[in-house]
């Protein structure tokens, strides 16, 4: 990855001496599932979320039938070309907002270099300023580069426990927060134990990063 989105530019803004605070986008910072289910509804189709993927969950709404996973993936890249039309997830400017304040903050997002400036617009529409990061596979080795780039505490925030697995194994020392932002999505996915913070809100993952720094 090369440009403005690579780890290199992201940790060229990371003050060694302030905690960090590496965030996921969807379903962290933007409403993903809700932006995908709208795009759908234009489309004659809807999101039916019976469990936490989107594939076999993806409807007609006019007869309810499932569209198959080839239908579903080629919806998904036609929806992915334009990634600039997310809501905030509720809660989460005003917390890193605040969080800005005493630690440097980076978006761990994976998507493709092609989509970064799509995402970037996205993020400055709602208010995160911050660098990001066009990530490709498992997130942990990315997490463990990007705290080394601090002496201070680092704090992971996502919403799939596998990227999360992978920061507990490549970054054991960086604090891993679980957050979902959709309420549609809370109940699909059993607690992690990668996790140290399983985190209901935006609010519950500030208090507790407030309460690892004490501010």
């Amino acid at each position: 990855m090369s440009g403005d989105f690579d780890l290199p530019s992201a940790l060229a803004k990371i003050a060694r001496d302030r905690p960090l605070v590496i965030v996921d986008a969807d379903e962290v910072l933007l409403r993903f599932v809700d932006g995908f289910d709208r795009f759908l509804r234009v489309r004659g189709r809807y999101l039916d979320l019976t469990s936490y993927r989107l594939h076999g969950n993806v409807k007609a709404l006019a007869d309810n039938s499932a569209a198959l996973d080839v239908e579903v993936t080629a919806l998904l890249e036609e929806f992915r070309r334009d990634l600039d039309s997310l809501e905030a997830v509720p809660g989460a400017r005003e917390a890193l907002s605040f969080l800005s304040q005493a630690a440097s903050i980076v978006v761990l997002s994976n998507i493709s270099e092609m989509q970064a400036p799509a995402r970037r617009r996205n993020l400055l529409s709602l208010g995160f300023n911050y660098p990001l990061v066009a990530n490709d596979g498992l997130k942990g080795p990315s997490v463990k580069q990007l705290a080394a780039g601090t002496v201070a505490p680092s704090f992971y925030i996502d919403d799939l426990p596998h990227h999360l697995a992978s920061a507990a194994e490549m970054a054991p020392e960086v604090f891993r927060i679980h957050l979902v932002g959709d309420a549609r999505l809370k109940g699909l996915l059993p607690p992690t134990f990668h996790a140290h913070c399983h985190a209901g809100d935006w609010e519950a993952a500030a208090r507790f990063i407030e309460a690892q720094l004490a501010i």
